[in-house]
């Protein structure tokens, strides 16, 4: 290329994450370059080689840095493609010998997709070169000489060579990205936004209190310390362009050189980046390794709970608080996450008075919790996820008392409060009957506040809460808002930690989705019901392993159980079963349970549940078995007889395994008359189901003895939704 064409003003346009194409319009224009018009994700502009270069090695924002070569409108099809591609003189930008990749995006009514798009293109050149008399170039995906960008929207073709390479926010000093990483470039942005580069001239301090694996300490530092973000960058996409000037790029890298080595010794803001993970530490402190910074951050273990002041820093230092906290994608995660970005608050406000505080969230209801209003704030891509800066200032301190005390928690809404004192009311109208039964797991609460619609079950030291699903009739930000006033104010008042609550939302199921799994996460713990140890999963499940409303039915099957031969039809986890077994009297005196017992359900999880169930409270498999079946086939082929049988169905379900739905309003019938052939003389069948509002046949009563007992089957915990369950004994009637 002659030194004229290298001073020549050349077509660009640069990629990048949508949200800050205004913010990379200005660093081009910081670089020597002059933007014109953005796009979605993109700014084009015009520069010279050399200034091309230095975007390049320099640009802290871009993606990919691409040479125009093609800007055409009304491209639909691939012969309209093709042609539009061989108008341009290829040997200008492929050598001889070079190989070449496409990088197609977009489509068309007749392009539909993208590797049918990367065909025609490279046809197109392939196309133009032949009739120039050069070979047919070799096509290299992984490391081709010349890489070409290609964009079809809307009828509009942007085609040109890729300066790039690979993407630009590879700096190449990450290797472990850890758990939902942050990009380098999006870092980078964040810092922009939050006016770091302004404070690293100033030698403001900076911490990352949630710092995970260092991607914004070390876009920090890079800024701090002047370097170029791809200066460690063996190779460019422009290195295969027949056009290089390998020359100026060299002086440009050696200037580049230069400046990293000054700005490395002359750097005067201190960076800490404090994670309570080993892991991300240990990652943390190797990528700052590669990115050639190590000197410039310190990194530190603990957790953001007891985060404070970093040790030498003055008391009169003011920077900036800048953190990327998890968002709570699942919404098992909330309970941790609501308190931790309350204490995100409070250790800001403790710590670092007058300092700026950033954060980059995808749920910005959790931002509220932090307990500062924002300023400013801006919308940003996080890969899918719409997310928020958010920016503010941390008040200043009254004189001498920085760093001392923990700043007070901010003053819950009035709703927050009546929910705390609704929740305190429970636990003393239930305190004399815990004390008397011994129980550990009962139910609190249960929408008895309409606005704070939520199921709380406490077993043991953890929580269990369920959000009823608003109606469409509720604003569902303002629900949301509810739910994190209830999982701010659940761990103060039941004294637990908030790890130990676990949220679910539970709404009107298809049949078979109240089995599916919620997670993986296999946490399960024991818990005592009278004597019978229990295995329960807070996590994983809809349902926990224990229904708390029946803890009243299995007592009386406890009791009722005594040498008989006992029958669990869809059995669940079996817990009525180890009731039975394990009888009702003492531990100190002999078990009077049942003498044997079949439970039968068709989940294979459930059943294997109920086996570890028996196992743990050493009930003989020989004498109580598990049979996996659908529950009316094997009643219409069994033979044998029971002296009690618990038949619990669902209310619903349309399981593959099974022959048809199930609906117990429509088939409790023939299930209970089924069940009754199977009820020796004198015995008694206990049916029970959950169907709100559930209507007996009227047959039933005509054939056999029934006594509808459900309002006798309710604990204090349960006793103000007395339409939960319905509980029927049912028997043969004598004969007369």
């Amino acid at each position: 290329m002659t030194e004229t064409q290298a001073t020549d003003s050349l077509a660009f346009i640069a990629t990048c994450p949508k949200g800050i194409e205004l913010l990379l319009a200005d660093e081009l224009a910081d670089l020597g370059a002059e933007p014109g018009k953005t796009t979605v994700a993109g700014v084009h502009f015009r520069a010279s080689l050399a200034t091309a270069y230095r975007v390049c090695l320099w640009s802290r924002l871009a993606n990919r840095v691409v040479l125009c070569l093609v800007r055409e409108e009304g491209i639909e099809t691939p012969d309209q493609l093709r042609q539009a591609v061989a108008a341009v003189d290829w040997r200008d930008h492929l050598g001889a010998d070079g190989s070449l990749a496409v990088d197609f995006h977009g489509h068309s009514e007749a392009i539909r997709h993208t590797r049918f798009g990367a065909q025609t293109v490279k046809d197109g050149v392939v196309e133009r070169l032949l009739a120039a008399g050069r070979p047919r170039p070799d096509v290299d995906l992984r490391r081709p000489d010349l890489r070409l960008y290609a964009n079809l929207h809307r009828g509009r073709l942007t085609l040109g060579v890729d300066f790039s390479g690979d993407s630009l926010h590879r700096r190449g000093y990450r290797r472990d990205v850890g758990h939902a990483p942050l990009k380098e470039n999006l870092a980078a942005a964040l810092l922009v936004r939050a006016g770091w580069p302004a404070l690293a001239r100033q030698g403001a301090p900076l911490v990352d209190p949630l710092c995970g694996a260092g991607t914004l300490l070390i876009e920090a530092a890079l800024i701090a310390a002047d370097m170029a973000p791809n200066l460690a960058r063996e190779r460019f996409g422009f290195h295969g362009w027949a056009g290089h000037d390998e020359r100026q790029w060299r002086e440009l890298r050696r200037e580049a050189e230069a400046r990293a080595s000054i700005g490395r010794k002359r750097c005067r803001s201190r960076l800490f980046g404090f994670d309570e993970s080993p892991p991300a530490l240990a990652a943390a402190k190797a990528n700052a390794m590669r990115a050639g910074i190590p000197a410039l951050i310190e990194f530190r273990g603990a957790s953001l709970g007891r985060l404070g002041r970093p040790e030498g820093l003055p008391d009169a230092a003011r920077g900036l608080l800048i953190t990327n906290p998890p968002y709570g994608e699942r919404l098992g995660e909330l309970p941790e996450l609501v308190t931790l970005y309350g204490q995100l608050g409070e250790r800001g406000q403790a710590a670092f008075p007058g300092w700026q505080l950033a954060v980059f969230t995808a749920n910005p209801d959790l931002g509220h919790r932090i307990g500062l209003r924002a300023h400013k704030h801006y919308s940003l891509k996080n890969g899918p996820l719409d997310a928020r800066l958010l920016l503010m200032a941390i008040p200043e301190a009254d004189e001498g008392l920085a760093g001392a005390e923990p700043a007070p928690r901010p003053r819950l809404s009035k709703g927050a409060q009546m929910f705390a004192n609704r929740l305190e009311k429970n636990r003393k109208r239930l305190r004399k009957w815990l004390k008397q039964s011994g129980e550990s797991c009962f139910r609190l609460y249960d929408a008895d506040m309409p606005e704070y619609a939520l199921a709380i079950d406490v077993y043991g030291d953890r929580v269990h809460v369920q959000e009823y699903a608003p109606p469409k009739t509720i604003d569902a930000e303002q629900a949301q808002r509810r739910l994190f006033d209830a999982l701010t104010v659940l761990p103060e008042v039941l004294g637990v930690d908030p790890a130990a609550i676990v949220v679910k939302r539970r709404e009107r199921q298809s049949g078979k989705g109240q089995y599916q799994k919620q997670a993986t996460s296999g946490e399960r713990f024991e818990v005592r019901e009278g004597r019978a140890r229990l295995w329960v999963n807070l996590r994983d499940y809809l349902d926990t392993g224990l229904f708390l409303d029946h803890r009243p039915v299995r007592r009386m099957l406890g009791k009722m159980a005594a040498g008989k031969r006992f029958l669990n039809l869809f059995c669940y986890t079996g817990t009525a079963t180890v009731q039975a077994a394990l009888g009702s009297r003492k531990e100190d005196t002999e078990a009077a349970g049942a003498s044997d017992s079949v439970s039968v359900d068709l989940s294979n999880t459930y059943l294997e549940w109920a086996r570890d169930n028996f196992a743990l409270n050493g009930l003989d498999p020989s004498r109580h078995r598990v049979v996996r079946d659908d529950c009316l086939r094997w009643l219409e082929t069994a033979r044998a007889q029971f002296d009690l049988i618990f038949l619990d169905p669902p209310t619903f379900s349309n399981s593959k395994k099974m022959e048809a739905t199930l609906d117990v309003q429509r088939d409790h019938g023939r299930l209970v008359r089924l069940a009754m052939a199977r009820l020796a003389p004198g015995g008694t069948l206990v049916f029970s189901n959950n169907q709100r509002r559930f209507q007996l046949d009227a047959d039933l009563a005509e054939h056999y003895a029934v006594e509808d007992i459900s309002r006798k089957t309710f604990d204090p915990d349960f006793n103000r939704r007395p339409g939960l369950h319905h509980v029927f004994l049912i028997r043969h009637r004598e004969a007369s």
